[in-house]
């Protein structure tokens, strides 16, 4: 089986593949030799990244890892690259580089292992979810998407929250928000501006200033009718709609339990079907069973980690454990709702063999309905040092993880997305 090239960067930005060099993976910093059974052709929407201070790391023919130094024919400097995958996609390795004194942190995004072969790039990666919710080829124009927001917002101009989604579309080009405008599928319903955790990887909120955030984090908190106004409307206008608390421009949800009850509430009062998701940290478990009275009907829950100490370390959470996020997955399956874990992937972490046994027996105990694997978006050696993690003497491998879980629990589902539940008679 062939081996992809090695891909690298010259300090212009400049990228070349490498004529002597193979790819070489990354498992947690522990190095691995890539061929073309392991990767993908790099996935439409998708983007390269160049990291600073990082030097790239192939194989020679010789079968030794080589940290490149200079372009081949010893001048030029050269700078490790990434992939950033478009959503649906899994890395099953992160990109292989030696870091030099003074690199900075990388930003929070993930990093897939990037090749060349047969004429294109290719990435370690699979896809993990069939649903085209949020690939490029499904989104119009940017001026089709600008005018329908534009529109709702004429339409709503007092409600805050449909002011905040409308940024939300126009400025961050949020996939989600921009959904919501085009009147389709999964809608935000973004509530809450504090939170109860200070996880390392925030995407909206970093008062260590160690890294960048990639969003605003909201700075209100909308009322009920305002929540519910853009729930039925969604309900009313989107194709195959639902909606879904807990979004990345915002804090923890269940922080304000009784303005996400009292909106469900007002939902429900009108459109007793459909799908109402919770995306949250599971900190609150009885406010959970309260949601669920209300009318609730999913959620889905952050993890890292299924290891205690693990996932203390990354959520630095204040009064809550990661036993109350279980407890909260429980309450859901108790009153008869459809649970999924956000599960925050890393190759070499995720699938160590005390993780794999760890969530063996969440899906066990719980009768968890779906995993949702999602790239942790953060810089894996940051990651490693605050877990307190050395590279993995054994690892059972992404991809064969996955495998693993669908031979064992056949009815439990995969995806990346929260998926639309179907609707019982009102």
């Amino acid at each position: 089986m062939s081996r992809p090239s090695l891909v690298f960067a010259d300090d212009q930005g400049n990228i070349f593949d490498h004529p002597d060099l193979d790819l070489v993976g990354s498992a947690a910093g522990a190095w691995e030799p890539v061929d073309e059974r392991q990767c993908i052709p790099l996935p439409e929407g998708s983007e390269l990244f160049l990291l600073p201070g990082r030097l790239p790391v192939g194989m020679s023919s010789r079968g030794r890892f080589d940290v490149l130094e200079t372009q081949p024919g010893g001048e030029g400097r050269v700078i490790a690259v990434a992939a950033f995958m478009a959503p649906a996609y899994t890395a099953t390795l992160n990109a292989a580089y030696h870091t030099t004194p003074g690199a900075p942190p990388l930003p929070l995004f993930a990093y897939a292992a990037v090749g060349f072969s047969r004429g294109r790039f290719v990435v370690t990666g699979l896809r993990v979810d069939l649903l085209p919710r949020q690939d490029p080829a499904r989104f119009p124009s940017p001026e089709r998407i600008t005018k329908a927001a534009q529109r709702l917002l004429r339409t709503y101009p007092d409600n805050r929250l449909w002011q905040h989604l409308g940024k939300c579309a126009l400025t961050y080009c949020c996939p989600a928000a921009r959904n919501l405008a085009l009147g389709r599928w999964e809608a935000p319903l973004p509530t809450a501006p504090v939170c109860n955790a200070s996880c390392l990887g925030c995407l909206s909120h970093q008062p260590e200033g160690r890294f960048p955030v990639t969003q605003e984090r909201m700075k209100f908190a909308p009322n009920p009718a305002e929540v519910a106004e853009v729930a039925l409307h969604h309900f009313h206008k989107g194709r195959d709609p639902l909606v879904s608390f807990g979004q990345g421009c915002e804090g923890e949800p269940l922080t304000n339990g009784e303005l996400l009850a009292e909106s469900i509430s007002l939902i429900r009062a009108q459109r007793k079907r459909g799908t109402i998701n919770l995306n949250t940290n599971g900190s609150r478990p009885e406010v959970v069973a309260r949601l669920m009275r209300e009318g609730l009907s999913s959620i889905r829950v952050s993890l890292n980690s299924l290891v205690p100490e693990r996932h203390q370390a990354y959520f630095r959470p204040q009064g809550w454990s990661l036993q109350d996020a279980i407890e909260s997955i429980r309450q859901v399956k108790r009153a008869g709702g459809h649970a999924s874990i956000n599960l925050l992937t890393m190759p070499g972490v995720t699938d160590r063999p005390e993780e794999v046994a760890a969530l063996i027996s969440l899906i066990e105990s719980t009768k968890l309905d779906l995993i949702q694997w999602r790239n942790l978006n953060i810089d894996p050696e940051a990651y490693l040092k605050r877990l307190e993690l050395s590279k993995p003497e054994q690892r059972l491998g992404i991809a064969q993880l996955i495998d693993e879980l669908r031979a064992r629990f056949p009815r439990l589902k995969h995806g990346y997305f929260n998926p639309k539940l179907p609707e019982s008679p009102a």
